[in-house]
């Protein structure tokens, strides 16, 4: 016999049960590919849009960027958390139990506690103050300021303020007062003036400083006093009487000489209550003053900020230590702060002051970053690019601040970098969606096909799609007579059905296989008209075998094909052959056998299956014979449609990897095929492992005897079943049968003979086994 040459391939093998989909979805992957260019491009223009509007809201005079920026500072000041002080400022607080305390104390008993005449009431007489002072300076302190308003004269009498005046004449060069400004209403308009200390007050070398701070536009204190003077300056020029800033005028008061601030706002050491506090009242009681202020000794060398941290002082303020909760600070612990950035010499710097240079500074950072990422082919690439750039960055920012006290723009940049990669998210959501209506095009019109099946695995919220589609076909009538139940399955080119004749006493169950043309073109119509009857024909032939499901009826509906046939009740042989589960020798035998019958019949009709598997056999139920079922009239009538528009000389592929042959998925179907599928069958059930699993020699030829427990006689016989090339297996169901019923025979002989039984009535209808085709009677 000569070899047949193997063709030249025009076309690459696609299965039928998926070369529908692939038709379908070229175009829509054509047009969604064009889309998906288009928007990709978008994510390029919006990271552009998001540069250059960072760029202006930078350089614009808006108060949302100068937000932005101080909320990063507070947010550094959040993730720093609390440093430790200088230790040589003290606060001396009148708290809540300064103020509770030595009233309640004096009111008891006047004559014990008579020292504690002077704080008896709030606002104190102002001779407490003196005293305070006074017990300072002797135990050695460097300076005194009181951020205390004394603009007013004492509402305990001139007496007071006299007694409180002797006290600055004495100590006045290490006493600082506080003033502020404040805004007074005038016929021309608001105006600021400065509340200093009354005259009588003012004497000797006592100092004054302004305890005033500028507000930001987020409400809270990042700047320093002195800035408020500098920005008052601006506006009312030589009307405004200027005074030092009331940490500068505590430090020259103690002599401390400290280096030109390098920048103008306060570098705080936490939040309220970092710096110590010593309540005012103990100054005053000698058992505390003795014990726990060591005779004076705390302040020894010390600044003394003396100031109300009491509640009904009302004395709070918004800071820029705080972020998300913003907690408000005491006025005398924000001077702390701002005395220790002078004294230290780390007030905070803006790296960069001209809007113009920060708006430039801005543009190049996330020009580039913006840049840099675009270079990346995949978006989530881009995404995560962008975040990890605005990590870095403010990962950078942040260090400079803690370290060097310098702060460049953070905020803005850092929302533009996020923002270009929420852009480039969207695109990819987007971008995602696109692709996702495409994958429920396909899912929606093949939901059982093998690729939308492989989709479903992958795509878990698609799932549903399969509920959507049974609910939409549920109950749908069929011919006037097939009432749909349940979706059975799909494939490239059919759906299959389980219904019930409602014609028919006791609506019995029929499995309906509807035929979806390729398109509905008339000349195309007309030639799956014409095949699809010719195809039924043979179908209601094949049926008249046993183990052939009957067909019943066929029609035409809606420009739509479909065939009616028996419903086998039963299981897929798939659920007796599992992976991993190895059958013995005996079992293998009679399935092989039984399926080797049933394709004696079907090609001795001239019929190829082209598809024979586990899943395409059932077990019945009624007499546990096998059926063959899923015939390809369906396939045969598309796959000549798809032929005669692509003017090809070869056949589609059909089959299931595994159970295919080379020639099958090469176009060129023989009848050794189907005897190549149920090789594979037996094989399958004796390893337990998978066909497509399986390795091959060097020929092309299965390796798996070694997998399986099998005699050699039936082993050869499923190798040559399998053999890579078709025209070296059994040329016919017939023959490959003949050879395993010979080998039934020769066993039962050998089986006979070694129990010395009489073998000469021996025949080979001894198998039980027949070996000519069903004639049907």
């Amino acid at each position: 016999m000569n070899e047949e040459p193997t063709p030249t391939l025009t076309k690459k093998y696609v299965p039928a049960t998926d070369q529908q989909s692939s038709r379908t979805t070229k175009s829509t992957s054509t047009t969604n590919g064009r889309q998906s260019k288009k928007i990709a491009r978008l994510g390029h223009w919006l990271a552009g849009m998001w540069t250059v509007g960072a760029a202006l809201l930078t350089i614009s005079n808006l108060r949302l960027p100068q937000m932005m920026e101080n909320q990063a500072q507070s947010a550094f000041y959040q993730l720093r958390g609390s440093i430790a002080p200088p230790k040589d400022i003290v606060i001396l607080a009148i708290d809540d139990d300064s103020i509770s305390t030595p009233a309640v104390s004096y009111a008891t008993d006047p004559i014990k506690y008579g020292h504690l005449e002077p704080l008896k009431g709030f606002p104190y007489k102002r001779e407490a103050y003196g005293q305070v002072i006074e017990k300072l300076v002797q135990a050695g302190a460097r300076a005194v300021a009181l951020d205390v308003i004394f603009d007013l004269p004492s509402s305990h009498g001139l007496e007071d303020d006299r007694k409180f005046q002797t006290m600055l004449q004495r100590y006045g060069s290490k006493v600082v007062l506080a003033a502020s400004y404040e805004n007074f209403e005038t016929r021309s308009g608001f105006v600021t003036q400065l509340r200093s200390p009354q005259e009588l007050l003012r004497v000797g070398s006592v100092s004054t400083g302004s305890i005033t701070f500028p507000l930001e536009v987020d409400g809270k204190i990042h700047r320093l006093a002195g800035e408020y003077t500098k920005e008052l300056k601006e506006t009312q020029g030589s009307l405004l009487e200027k005074i030092p800033d009331f940490s500068v005028a505590t430090l020259r008061a103690a002599n401390i000489d400290f280096p030109k601030p390098k920048g103008d706002r306060i570098y705080f050491r936490g939040p309220m209550g970092s710096f110590e506090q010593i309540p005012f009242w103990y100054v005053f009681d000698q058992m505390f003053w003795d014990s726990n202020l060591q005779s004076g000794k705390v302040f020894k060398d010390k600044i003394v900020l003396i100031g109300a941290t009491a509640t009904v002082a009302n004395d709070f303020h918004a800071v820029a230590v705080n972020w998300l909760f913003p907690e408000r600070m005491s006025g005398v612990e924000i001077h702390a702060n701002a005395l220790a950035s002078l004294m230290e010499g780390n007030s905070v710097k803006i790296a960069i002051n001209s809007p113009y240079g920060s708006s430039l500074f801005v543009l190049a950072l996330v020009g580039g970053s913006a840049y840099f990422v675009s270079r990346n082919k995949y978006n989530r690439l881009r995404v995560f690019s962008c975040f990890g750039i605005a990590i870095v960055w403010g990962g950078i920012n942040y260090l400079l601040f803690i370290t060097n006290q310098l702060f460049f723009p953070t905020a803005v940049p850092v929302t533009a970098l996020i923002a270009i990669g929420l852009s480039y998210l969207g695109i990819e959501i987007a971008i995602q969606q696109l692709r996702k209506i495409q994958l429920v095009d396909i899912i929606q019109k093949n939901p059982y096909s093998r690729i939308a099946q492989e989709i479903l695995s992958q795509q878990e919220d698609l799932i549903d799609l399969l509920k959507k589609r049974e609910i939409q076909i549920s109950g749908k009538i069929l011919d006037g007579r097939y009432r749909i139940v349940k979706v059975l399955g799909s494939g490239g080119f059919s759906e299959t059905y389980i219904a019930e004749d409602t014609r028919l006493p006791g609506n019995p169950l029929c499995v309906v296989k509807q035929l979806q043309p390729v398109n509905n073109k008339p000349e195309q119509m007309e030639v799956a008209r014409r095949l699809f009857s010719s195809e039924a024909q043979t179908l209601q032939q094949l049926g008249i075998y046993p183990q052939i499901p009957q067909l019943l009826a066929y029609f035409e509906e809606d420009e739509e094909f479909y065939l009616v046939q028996e419903f086998i009740l039963g299981n897929a042989l798939s659920q007796e052959l599992p992976s991993g589960k190895r059958h013995n020798q005996a079992v293998v035998i009679d399935i092989v056998r039984e399926l080797l019958q049933i394709l004696v019949f079907v090609h001795q009709n001239g019929v190829i299956h082209r598809d024979i598997k586990p899943s395409n056999i059932m077990r019945r139920k009624s007499d546990y014979k096998l059926v063959l079922i899923d015939f390809g009239a369906v396939k045969q009538v598309s796959t000549k449609l798809i032929e005669s528009q692509d003017d090809t000389a070869f056949t589609i592929g059909i089959g299931t990897k595994g159970y295919a042959p080379r020639e099958q998925c090469f176009g060129r179907p023989q009848y050794s095929s189907d005897i190549y599928a149920v090789g594979m069958i037996g094989i399958k059930a004796l390893t337990g492992t998978p066909p497509h699993e399986l390795q091959h020699d060097d020929n092309g030829e299965l390796i798996w005897m070694e997998r399986a427990e099998v005699a050699t006689g039936f082993a050869n016989i499923l190798s040559k079943m399998v053999r890579d090339n078709f025209q070296e297996r059994y040329q016919s169901a017939s023959e490959a049968l003949n050879a395993l019923n010979q080998l039934l025979f020769a066993d039962k002989v050998q089986s006979l003979s070694s129990n010395d039984s009489s073998i000469n009535t021996l025949s080979l209808e001894d198998t039980d086994t027949p070996t000519t085709p069903w004639d049907g009677n």
